[in-house]
């Protein structure tokens, strides 16, 4: 395992390295698919030279920092982890050249706002839901760069045809609103989004909207 010597934040920052953040849940084994497939999701990832971001804790974050780790060989490229006291997650997980941890979820959510150029959604439980509805609202109201978020795996179709059949249908959404979310059910998928976001990213250079400049905290 190719290890980084640790960063802060604020340092990774300043690299304005193209990064992809995976949400997902802390509940995966390594013998579950949903696991397998973070961590092939991370090595795609390390392999194209991206920071990857994770919770930083078990299940689908290992698997996904893991896989990036496994990837990337010599690039210079960091696996980043952002950690926050749960119960049922008490250390970081072993896969991390960047780890910075949290009191409040608020905080931490928008450490994750403000690093990330792609988000990357699993399945996952409540801190999921609550980690893409975050990223959705910030989005809708233009706080954040238009930063693709995509919703990986079986378990969203479901929530999209409800979102279509209820928000949407009842008004209290608009059709840009949900245009702002892409699904995919395959690893090539989700790379295929991620390298059409980086070409755009490639092209616009220093002009490209960085959600560090552009997401306010304080």
């Amino acid at each position: 395992m190719v290890k980084r010597p640790q960063d802060s934040i604020e340092e990774v920052l300043k690299r304005k390295q193209f990064r992809v953040s995976v949400f997902g849940s802390a509940r995966m084994k390594p013998s579950d698919p949903e696991y397998r497939e973070a961590y092939s999701l991370g090595k795609e990832i390390g392999k194209m030279g991206f920071d990857i971001v994770t919770g930083g804790g078990p299940g689908i974050m290992e698997a996904a920092n893991s896989g990036h780790i496994a990837g990337r060989g010599t690039k210079e490229t960091s696996s980043i982890g952002l950690t926050i006291n749960l119960p049922f997650e008490v250390d970081p997980n072993k896969y991390l050249d960047v780890h910075s941890h949290f009191e409040t979820f608020s905080r931490r959510l928008d450490s994750f706002m403000r690093l990330s150029q792609v988000l990357i959604v699993t399945p996952g439980g409540i801190g999921t839901l609550l980690e893409f509805f975050y990223s959705w609202q910030l989005t809708q109201v233009q706080h954040l760069c238009a930063t693709p978020i995509i919703l990986f795996g079986e378990m969203w179709g479901p929530l999209m045809k409800w979102v279509k059949a209820y928000p949407l249908k009842s008004g209290y959404i608009g059709e840009k609103d949900v245009a702002l979310i892409t699904t995919a059910k395959s690893r090539d998928e989700v790379m295929n989004k991620i390298l059409e976001f980086h070409a755009l990213y490639e092209k616009e250079g220093e002009s490209f909207c960085f959600n560090y400049l552009k997401y306010k905290t304080n």
